[in-house]
């Protein structure tokens, strides 16, 4: 059996589907360099021995998603499939360094140019990482507070929320805000998507928790972190990856950012 060793680079926050029940989309980047995407996963369900963090290489058994068109999504031969965690990049000291020798040996600066290879069928890029030329705002808009009760009753018949952590049946809790970057690109082309990374959901819901439940000091927490801090005093980089119902329907911009490179600027890393 020839397993695949991943850097795992991005975990996008849960989702329920009445079909593959409650996952994440994880993807990061193989030894050559190159993108994959690796899903479905249950990964709450996963045991605590197999459950990965961000910058860390994982050995999994995989083969190709044959029922996803694009080239770099591949799934675990089964969901019992073992995860073996390996060693980690930690943020510390030259961690750093070793993280953006990984993660930035190809860059996009224009989304237009992204968005055509994506639409081409011979690329069909689908996982890219993006430096926007300036971050223009953080916006953050209410939405639906609760799945939908459908969907609930459908998945709660199949047992499907049992916490391998926590060792009791639970649904992973809907962020009732989205959060988006408002930004440029180098041709001036301005967007907004929406972030699907799992951390800034935690870091709502650890700030929820901190502020004995006012969700506008939430809300303003996590502008803080990810515009205040990330896109004014980083050297922000955005893990992009498009939605599998939008590449499909080759819809105008099919991708999402789906997690964030933030070290400090190479200004900052050469005067400390």
């Amino acid at each position: 059996m020839a397993l695949t060793r991943v850097l795992i680079t991005v975990k996008t926050y849960p989702s329920l589907s009445t079909k593959y029940e409650e996952l994440v989309c994880t993807a990061g980047f193989l030894e050559d360099g190159s993108w994959i995407r690796i899903y479905p996963i249950q990964f709450r369900q996963r045991p605590y021995a197999q459950q990965y963090k961000k910058y860390q290489w994982i050995e999994i058994d995989l083969v190709k998603n044959e029922k996803d068109f694009r080239p770099q999504s591949f799934r675990p031969v089964s969901h019992e499939t073992e995860i073996k965690l390996l060693s980690e990049l930690p943020a510390d000291g030259d961690a750093w360094h070793e993280r953006r020798k990984v993660v930035l040996g190809k860059v996009y600066q224009n989304l237009s140019q992204l968005i055509a290879e994506s639409k081409e069928k011979s690329i069909c890029t689908s996982l890219a990482v993006f430096k926007p030329t300036v971050v223009k705002d953080f916006v953050v808009e209410e939405v639906e507070r609760e799945w939908s009760k459908e969907k609930l009753a459908s998945l709660q018949q199949l047992n499907l929320f049992s916490s391998a952590i926590e060792g009791k049946t639970e649904v992973v809790r809907k962020l009732p805000y989205k959060f988006s970057y408002r930004f440029e690109d180098n041709g001036g082309k301005s967007s907004t998507l929406i972030i699907e990374d799992w951390e800034i959901g935690a870091l709502y819901w650890n700030l929820v928790a901190q502020f004995e439940g006012d969700e506008n000091k939430a809300v303003a927490g996590v502008k803080a972190k990810y515009f205040d801090d990330f896109a004014k005093t980083k050297d922000l980089h955005l893990f992009l990856g498009t939605t599998f119902e939008f590449h499909l329907k080759n819809a105008p911009n099919p991708f999402v950012i789906i997690g964030t490179f933030h070290p400090k600027s190479i200004t900052q890393t050469k005067l400390f």
